[in-house]
């Protein structure tokens, strides 16, 4: 199979679909990786080591659009690679198309085959393909936030740990999943108060377990939630339904509420952001104020760690990968019902249930594929 990957063009987007050694497999099975020449700088891996791993280095992206039966990228096709895309080829990353009508409207009409990595599946049920990003930015959040929160940067000026005899600032995180577990764990490294809000009584149980005492967790309620809200110095939004927008669950009214100068640092926003007044921002201008409260809502938080998330990354995508190339796409989806899981559009119609409800169109029946395979 021909294999392509280009180079990243979100704003300040350094991750890359495929790693050195992972083109080295995929050329040691027999197949042909077309590589975007500077693809992998801003993870730190030069030409010299895909040219040595045995990819073939081309100029720009249009030869691998043109050519690639497999296209391997890390975020979403903006518009300019979307009209790349053609019937009979298959894309593999992330999409996130729930919360992005444009998008899926876009891949809807290239025919293309886009199989998704945030809703690839594990028998356990979980989300490998999201877990290592997830793990990423909750990390990267109490960093963020602790920036933010400085007042050269429009902060309230508080040190997240605090000092003796000055208390720490409180952090409240928004979900108990992988993300929040992470944030949960930087922030209390780095000496704040921290409260989990979550709706699993599991989770908090968890959490509990492997925090102690440290850790203050609440189940969430509505009255709840609005008295952590104002209370907050740092907001962390880390709710996640799979595949599906993110609920608003901080409403405008709770953000006037909160302290002037407060922060909201909004992981969800990939799915659409928890907070009403969430929007997208890039790395190139993360931040806004609304109602007085500074708004970070990146959407691509782990590709300001490119080399550390690229890595981590191919990781978990790389089986998948290979089984897409060594059996075609059909047939991989047939053997794996997890990877079946990721199709989300193929020749223009919706295979994803929660996009299909996000968008109000006809959910397609990926068995019907299947059984004309």
């Amino acid at each position: 199979m021909l294999v392509g990957v280009p180079k990243e063009i979100k704003d300040h987007e350094y991750r890359v679909g495929l790693v050195p050694s992972s083109v080295a497999e995929l050329v040691h099975r027999g197949h042909t990786v077309l590589v975007e020449r500077t693809a992998g700088v801003g993870a730190g891996l030069s030409d010299d080591e895909y040219r040595t791993a045995g990819g073939v280095l081309v100029d720009g992206p249009e030869r691998i659009f043109a050519e690639a039966d497999l296209v391997v990228k890390v975020k979403e096709p903006l518009a300019a690679e979307r009209r790349k895309l053609r019937r009979g080829q298959v894309l593999f990353t992330y999409l996130h198309l729930a919360p992005d009508l444009e998008q899926t409207k876009d891949l809807i009409a290239s025919g293309a085959t886009c199989i998704a990595y945030e809703t690839v599946t594990s028998p356990s049920g979980g989300l490998p393909l999201l877990t290592p990003m997830s793990e990423v930015a909750g990390r990267l959040a109490p960093q963020a936030g602790a920036n933010c929160l400085e007042k050269a940067q429009g902060g309230r000026g508080i040190l997240l740990g605090g000092v003796p005899g000055v208390p720490p600032a409180e952090v409240v995180i928004l979900g108990g999943g992988v993300s929040g577990t992470h944030a949960a764990t930087i922030a209390l490294g780095m000496g704040a108060n921290v409260t989990v809000v979550d709706r699993s009584a599991e989770a908090l149980r968890r959490l509990s377990a492997q925090f102690g005492s440290r850790l203050r967790t609440i189940f969430s309620t509505r009255d709840a939630l609005a008295q952590l809200v104002r209370r907050a110095d740092l907001l962390i939004g880390a709710v996640l339904v799979p595949g599906a927008a993110a609920p608003k669950l901080i409403s405008r009214a709770m953000v006037k509420t909160m302290k002037p100068g407060a922060v909201i640092v909004d992981i969800a926003i990939d799915q659409g952001g928890c907070s009403e007044t969430s929007r997208p921002t890039t790395h190139s201008h993360p931040t806004y104020v609304e109602e007085g409260v500074i708004h970070y809502c990146v959407t691509n938080m782990p590709g300001a760690v490119a080399r550390t998330s690229t890595f981590a990354l191919n990781n978990v995508t790389l089986p998948f990968t290979l089984m897409l190339a060594d059996k075609g796409w059909k047939r991989a989806l047939l053997d794996d019902p997890d990877l079946r899981n990721g199709l989300n559009v193929h020749e223009g119609r919706i295979y994803c249930r929660p996009v299909a409800e996000a968008h109000k169109v006809p959910l397609a029946n990926v068995e019907d594929i299947i059984a004309r395979t």
